[in-house]
């Protein structure tokens, strides 16, 4: 009997267990039901007051991914997030770096294809097409903005200069498509790409300069300096000359940042104005508005990736040929 007792003790036990697990599974369905309906009353709009969060929702880096109604939950997908001492690092996937994954992807299908097309067209044919506007992009990249501002083996940066802009464009334009997220509208992103501008310009350096030449770029001393100023001359204009260097990439992250943000805000605002606005005067002003502004923004976006890679090809240069 006892034996028995025991087996109706473990089966009671075991239900309790999967009763408890259906309820936890079913507090998680609610949780993530209350935030879609969270998310759902962000997307309505019925005054003024209710625009800002309309273009902090669509601004900030969610794990969402909304699109022609549709959302996709991406926190299904999260990761514990990895420490390294103080630092901890969440690879955690965001709409956004699914963004920046599309873009990288599509630089690398789109000059794959280029290059496989200008293979198979032969040095005695110009290629057609796509392929023949990409080869005057590559060729105008080469000949006018890495040639002039680095120099002396310059062609060997071609490639990196143009990855950026591409990388950036992509990230730029996928702002003004119906998916509407725009990565370098996001300061950490455009500090990390300033990032790697700044590696590659400072390695750069030290390669053409060398170790001493590299430090005199930091430790200069003007010829002919009387030797009782040159610690002081030391003292003041090494901080200056390394916080040079930190500027210039600091530069690079703001600027970006700044005009692809301020883009998005004005047009999330004009279109919050559509959605709000009870007055056809009124929609119809903030719609002309839109149309232009979104057009400024195409431009916008080929200027400002053009800007980044224009202006990391000149650093390169001068620090390259420094004195």
């Amino acid at each position: 009997m006892s034996f028995f007792r025991l087996l109706q003790e473990h089966g009671a036990q075991e239900a309790a267990g999967h009763a408890a697990d259906t309820a936890s599974h079913a507090a998680e369905a609610a949780a993530h039901g209350a935030e879609a309906a969270g998310h759902a009353a962000k997307e309505s709009l019925s005054t003024l007051s209710d625009i800002p969060e309309f273009i902090e929702h669509h601004l900030a880096d969610t794990r969402e991914l909304e699109f022609a109604g549709g959302h996709l939950d991406l926190s299904r997908w999260a990761m514990d997030p990895i420490h390294i001492g103080p630092l901890s690092i969440d690879l955690s996937p965001t709409r956004q770096l699914l963004v920046m994954l599309a873009a990288g992807l599509l630089v690398i299908l789109l000059f794959t294809w280029v290059a496989r097309r200008l293979r198979a067209a032969g040095p005695e044919r110009a290629p057609s097409g796509l392929a023949n506007a990409m080869e005057a992009m590559v060729l105008f990249f080469r000949d006018d903005v890495v040639r002039p501002n680095i120099g002396h083996g310059a062609d060997r940066y071609t490639p990196f200069i143009l990855t950026v802009f591409f990388f950036i464009l992509f990230m730029n334009l996928a702002g003004l498509t119906p998916l509407g997220v725009t990565p370098t509208g996001n300061l950490s992103v455009t500090a990390g790409l300033a990032l790697i501008a700044f590696v590659v310009i400072e390695v750069s350096g030290m390669l053409a300069l060398g170790p001493a030449g590299y430090a005199r770029t930091i430790f200069y001393l003007p010829p002919g300096l009387p030797t009782l100023m040159k610690p002081i001359m030391l003292v003041i204009m090494a901080p200056v000359e390394f916080l040079g260097k930190l500027t210039k990439p600091f530069a690079l992250a703001i600027r970006l940042f700044a005009n692809m943000m301020a883009g998005h805000i004005l047009i999330l605002a004009l279109v919050g104005i559509i959605l709000v606005s009870k007055s056809f005067a009124v929609g119809i002003g903030a719609a002309a508005a839109t149309s232009v502004l979104m057009i400024l923004e195409l431009f916008v976006a080929f200027l400002q990736a053009y800007i980044f890679a224009m202006l990391t090809s000149v650093f390169i240069g001068l620090i390259r040929h420094a004195h």
